[in-house]
């Protein structure tokens, strides 16, 4: 036996064989494959505990930490109250203390009633059912066998979710039939208000082509995508997601798109290993392993020549699909559609005309959104919208912020009286311009260069930039700098302690430099900054990885909600550097999404002074990216949660000097869950982006952490995804949105939706409906009493 590459991560089990509809699209009954003739029409008590045992085994060996079994069948319930919930039953204890349970099932939806719903509630099961469109479409092919329609029936099941069982509603299934208007068929499904919605190509092999032209596929797509883009996203569609995640070198949302390699698994009714089930649309047995799940573990299966068949990317496509400008999107189309006797399934897709117009499509409507911006890249603000950020996204971000940078500077610096520092900065500008950039790239930079602007002028820290760029470029220069309070401020590199003096000069070298006050004199060497008592330097936190100034010294470090830490002491600054490295640490290890970003954008850490009631407190500036205020916290968990959080909001900053998200003329004050004042329109959006990255944390957490803390973990988990969710929902319904906005808002809830499908204890739920009714008691009194 092969060893296994990847294992199953997802399992579709049949519970039922058969089905109470005679839908003439269906891939089990109506194509090639009529295998379900000679199985039990439903799985045996017997079957479902070794099914259970099998994939608890499969999970343990290879330390899954969450698995999804899809109950499919056939109609999966036709199988029975008592059945399903003893299939749930068993795999709930056959998994326990070995890996999270996503449990859904995939319902026609004719049975579903009151008492189905109870039993899905209590076992968490999510519900999906198939719907192709309004009454016209539906009733197209998914009829009783007597001709009867469906449709009223469905309906039904689909409102008895949404309004008594809403927690439950994962979505609707849409098999395509070119024959229905889209944008109808589009309306009708959006109407219901799906979590989600799948567009699914009706099953067809070059043998036996779909209906009409494969490419009117694409053209049927492509009308319902600008539909949903207009609407600003108003729920998940897989197949969009996907090929946008995709244009975007993100992973697929479904095995019909992308090169991942499949982790999917069928368990038929007699206990028998499939493929996936589409491909019975191929040929008779074409899904068939010889397996089963009484004989063989599924690492066997695992190595079976049809699943490996499918995990080989790239090099598993045909020379067609290798040379196409979208297989990365693509993927070769879904395994199935690729069949034709004679070279079996090495062809494209035969829906291929219709995935390429539809890819492209997309493809160039992300690049309009470039070109209309002229600005973040579609790939990286669709990143960026997700939550999280790559080395080359947060470049992107630093390239507009050293742009804004170079801009304020002109506009400080050429209407400065320090003519000496204008021209030594022109003049390392033109010989060693990363030298400036660097210089530039400073945090506090901005502050000082925004404040000044604003009418509090500081033509003397011109001075100050310019003696460190002349020090980082090696260039001789003499200098006059300002003395605040008897301390000389070189930003990034650190002060210097020279009395009562209101002035130095500063003569430079490479990495040195001497001051004289008077008769005084120091010589500051940067490779030896020990030698010279009175100089502070700024210090580094070195860690693996990632290196971040620890700057406990900076002239305009003030601008931040707390008032900052004075100069740390040995003993404090190795805190920090201790559980700074913990923090970090765990970061890489739990919460590797945000480690990227963290690592390329992360440059300044400033010290906060500790809150006199002891809260953990932090903070960003708006005009300081790169830089976070922290007041070092109890343990590094925390430190870690503060530096994701408010590296939030510094992503969010430099996103909204790029990109006008919302109308910066609404003047309305929202409710913020976390925040007992209302807030204006970009406070919202900010605290809703740091939330979304808290909510994730904690989901995290909640799966590693023991104990007490796992609980409180699952609590705040549970708390800050319904907050972050209803936050989204106001900013969505504010009105003040721009186009672009609506779209990065829509992607935000993308990420959230799965989220809220992951299961909770009843307690730790009921403790975070409790927090939060007891802050909106809190805001409502803060509000009445005239909080500001």
């Amino acid at each position: 036996m092969s060893q296994l590459a990847l294992p199953f991560r997802q399992f579709v089990i049949k519970i039922a064989s058969r089905c109470d509809l005679a839908c003439d699209h269906c891939y089990m009954y109506e194509h090639a494959d009529q295998s379900w003739r000679r199985r039990p029409i439903v799985m045996s008590d017997e079957t479902m505990g070794s099914t259970a045992d099998r994939i608890a085994e499969h999970a343990r060996r290879h330390r899954l930490s969450r698995v999804s079994v899809v109950l499919h069948g056939g109609e999966p319930l036709l199988a029975g109250v008592g059945r399903l919930g003893r299939l749930a039953d068993k795999l709930a204890r056959s998994l326990d203390g070995v890996c999270e349970l996503e449990l859904k099932i995939h319902t026609n939806g004719v049975l579903l009633n009151a008492e189905f719903c109870d039993l899905f509630a209590s076992r968490g099961v999510k519900v999906g059912i198939s719907l192709d469109g309004d009454r016209i479409a539906n009733d197209r092919h998914r009829k009783y066998a007597d001709g009867r329609s469906s449709y009223d029936k469905v309906i039904r099941a689909v409102t008895l979710l949404r309004e008594r069982y809403p927690s439950l509603y994962s979505g609707l299934l849409c098999t395509i039939d070119i024959a229905n208007d889209p944008v109808a068929v589009y309306e009708a499904l959006a109407q219901l208000e799906p979590p989600r919605v799948d567009f699914l190509l009706p099953h067809a092999t070059w043998d036996q082509p779909p209906p009409g032209d494969p490419a009117a596929y694409g053209d049927w797509l492509i009308q319902i995508f600008d539909q949903w883009l207009a609407d600003g996203r108003p729920m998940s569609v897989r197949m969009f997601e996907s090929a946008l995640r995709t244009l975007a070198n993100k992973s697929s949302l479904t095995e019909s798109l992308g090169l991942e390699p499949s982790d999917l698994v069928v368990i038929e009714t007699d206990g028998s290993y499939e493929q996936a089930d589409s491909l019975k649309t191929a040929f008779d047995g074409a899904p068939a392993t010889g397996l089963d799940i009484k004989r063989h573990a599924l690492d066997v299966v695992a190595a079976h020549p049809g699943i490996t068949a499918r995990q080989t990317g790239l090099d598993g496509l045909g020379e067609q699909c290798q040379n196409c400008p979208v297989v990365s999107s693509c993927g070769g189309g879904l395994y199935a559609h690729r069949y034709r006797t004679g070279s079996g399934f090495l062809n494209p897709s035969v829906y291929c005309a219709g995935l390429l117009r539809l890819i492209t499509h997309i493809q160039n409507t992300v690049r309009a959104i470039d070109r209309a911006t002229h600005s973040l890249p579609s790939s990286v603000f669709i990143e960026l919208a997700f939550g999280h950020g790559s080395a080359e996204s947060i470049a992107r971000l630093e390239e507009g912020q050293q742009s804004l940078r170079r801009t304020l500077l002109a506009s400080v610096g050429g209407a400065s009286d320090s003519l000496d520092a204008w021209r030594l900065l022109t003049l390392i500008d033109s010989e060693a311009r990363s030298v400036l950039d660097a210089t530039l790239a400073h945090p506090y930079m901005r502050v000082w260069a925004m404040r000044c602007l604003k009418g509090d002028i500081d033509d003397g820290h011109l001075s100050a930039f310019a003696t460190v760029a002349a020090i980082r470029a090696g260039v001789r220069a003499v200098l006059r700098v300002p003395v605040r309070s008897g301390l000389l401020h070189l930003p990034s590199l650190g002060r210097l302690d020279v009395g009562g003096a209101t002035e130095a000069t500063i003569e430079t070298g490479e990495r040195r430099f001497s001051v004289r006050t008077g008769g005084r004199g120091w010589f500051v060497d940067l490779d030896a900054p020990g030698d010279s008592p009175a100089w502070s330097p700024v210090r580094h936190l070195v860690t693996e990885g990632l290196t971040v100034a620890l700057d406990d010294v900076d002239l305009y470090r003030d601008c931040h909600q707390y008032p900052p830490a004075e100069r740390l002491d040995d003993r404090q600054f190795d805190r920090w550097a201790t559980m700074f490295g913990e923090a970090w640490e765990l970061i890489q290890r739990d919460h590797a999404v945000y480690a990227p970003a963290l690592a390329a954008g992360l440059g300044t850490l400033i010290p906060l002074a500790p809150h006199p009631g002891g809260s953990e407190i932090s903070s960003t500036a708006r005009d300081a990216f790169g830089a976070v205020a922290v007041a070092l916290p109890g343990n590094a968990t925390s430190l870690a949660l503060l530096l994701i959080h408010e590296f939030q909001h510094v992503k969010m900053g430099a996103i909204l000097d790029i990109h006008s998200l919302y109308d910066p003329k609404d003047t309305g004050l929202y409710y913020a869950p976390w925040r007992r004042d209302p807030r204006p329109l970009e406070g919202l959006l900010q605290g809703t982006y740091a939330h979304l990255a808290v909510t994730d944390f904690w989901r995290v957490r909640r799966l590693l952490d023991r104990d007490g803390a796992a609980h409180r973990a699952a609590v705040a988990f549970a708390r800050w995804r319904a907050l972050t969710v209803e936050a989204i929902g106001t900013l969505a319904g504010s009105g003040a949105l721009t186009e672009l906005g609506e779209q990065f808002i829509g992607i935000m809830r993308e990420t959230v939706r799965p989220w809220l499908a992951e299961p909770v204890s009843a307690a730790a739920a009921r403790e975070a409906r409790e927090a939060a009714a007891a802050h909106k008691v809190e805001w409502s009194r803060s509000v009445n009493a005239g909080y500001s």
